[in-house]
């Protein structure tokens, strides 16, 4: 098989990583490795690349209700009141915050998202195309993105969902809800949220218990009183826990935001302290986010990709040797026909004609088989390729099928698809025994376990 070149997106990561993180700058080099195994199998093109099918971004998501307590929080966190009217929470939008080092912020449209691989909602046109007919068309009513000067926005993305309890529950709103879930690195989620009971809102619910163990998620609540009497927020607080332990939310963290109109300094509150913190984890997270998806990238060749195809293979040998059987069938019942007509038995047993007459009928059915095959494979690589727009692959699922219709493999009956073998399978152990290396590498970075153990005496 032939070298695949280095796709330019994974050449920009090693650049962006080859100073300040070494395990992300060998991931993107175990990315690479992994792109040759899927270039060999035929399911990716040359400049194409699996690691673009995850933000590589430190992302964190806001989520909030009717009440003005997300628009006041944005504005005071990353300093944007001097801005004109400051930033205005989405009511109907999923806007991404970037820093800019322009003074006066840019609205950009859902395009500008859709279409760079950087960002978390790249190619979502598609997924929303595919749940409703029309809708991908119109993404710039979905997404926008937004540039603004702000020093906390450096090196992340701050991902805005419109407000849950005035968003009208749509298969288009869950599923991108269900996206910034999935692909945060941390959620802060404001309580007035759950004030309202809404089809949204019992979804979100579903999708925080879903994520539970992942501890990404931070409760902000949205208390003014709390600011003048502080003896009430831990009673505030518990009060929070017990109500959303009743809906089955067990874990997160809980945060009172300081009554932002009477702070002197709201920037330097200990609330906003607290989120800090919190952010400055966010790029391990994230190292721990794309270490996780190499991973699941690897095993989903195996689990996913593959079994697709081989099921699109059988289904088509299935279908391939029945109208081949229906075709000797008919050519059988032809010789019964003759025979019961004019008695041929004699001369099809007869030492010449016999063997001729087995020579025509191979020479019809040889080329029958070949046409069939040709024509079943394209209904197979039809359905494949739908398959892979429900399954939200990259991979092209009919190209590796298409790898298969050689002439041995038309006529023969086979088990694997072309390419998947011992070599091959080898090679994605040895890739998932490198990616739990580079999970170990980042563990002990921040561990001195090492130390203690070279330290320890004898």
């Amino acid at each position: 098989m032939a070298d695949k070149t280095v796709s330019k997106y994974l050449l920009n990561l090693e650049k962006h990583f080859a100073n300040d993180n070494p395990v992300l700058l060998n991931a993107a080099k175990v990315f690479h490795e992994l792109d040759q195994v899927e270039y060999d199998l035929g399911l990716i093109e040359s400049e194409e690349t699996t690691a673009s099918k995850y933000s590589w971004w430190p992302v964190i998501s806001l989520i909030g209700g009717n009440s003005t307590a997300k628009s006041r929080f944005l504005n005071s966190y990353l300093s944007t009141d001097q801005l004109l009217s400051g930033i205005q929470a989405s009511s109907h939008k999923f806007t991404v915050l970037l820093n800019s080092n322009q003074a006066t912020p840019a609205t950009l449209p859902g395009t500008a998202l859709d279409v760079d691989h950087r960002y978390p909602f790249y190619q979502i046109s598609e997924k929303i195309e595919q749940l409703q007919e029309g809708e991908g068309r119109r993404i710039n009513s979905y997404l926008e993105l937004k540039t603004i000067n702000s020093n906390r926005l450096k090196g992340k993305l701050f991902i805005d969902a419109p407000n849950i309890s005035a968003t009208t529950a749509t298969p288009v709103t869950s599923m991108l809800t269900t996206h910034i879930l999935e692909n945060s690195d941390l959620v802060l989620v404001f309580c007035d949220v759950f004030e309202t009971s809404t089809t949204l809102m019992n979804e979100l619910v579903k999708e925080i218990t879903s994520h539970q163990d992942t501890n990404k998620f931070i409760y902000l609540i949205d208390a003014p009183e709390a600011t003048f009497y502080p003896t009430k927020s831990s009673e505030i607080i518990s009060s929070w826990q017990r109500r959303l332990a009743d809906i089955g939310l067990n874990t997160g963290q809980f945060i009172l935001l300081p009554n932002q109109e009477h702070s002197v300094n709201a920037q330097n509150t200990p609330q906003f302290t607290e989120i800090d913190l919190r952010l400055a984890n966010v790029e391990h997270d994230r190292s721990y986010r794309i270490l996780y998806t190499l991973e699941k990238s690897i095993h989903e060749i195996e689990n996913t990709v593959v079994p697709e195809v081989k099921e699109g293979i059988d289904l088509w040998k299935e279908r391939v040797n029945m109208s081949s059987l229906i075709i000797l069938g008919s050519i059988a019942a032809l010789i019964v026909f003759a025979e019961l007509q004019i008695g041929v038995l004699d001369l099809l047993i007869d030492p010449i004609i016999g063997p001729i007459a087995i020579l025509v009928i191979i020479t019809i059915m040889l080329p029958s088989h070949l046409i069939m095959s040709k024509l079943q494979a394209k209904f197979i690589v039809k359905k494949l390729n739908i398959r892979q727009k429900e399954l939200h692959l990259l991979e092209n699922l009919g190209e590796m099928f298409e790898s298969n219709l050689t002439f041995s493999r038309m006529l023969l009956n086979f088990s694997e698809p072309a390419g998947w073998n011992k070599k091959n399978k080898a090679r994605l152990t040895q890739l998932s025994d490198k990616a739990k290396d580079l999970v170990q590498a980042l563990n002990d970075s921040f561990s001195t376990y090492n130390d203690r153990k070279s330290n320890s005496p004898d």
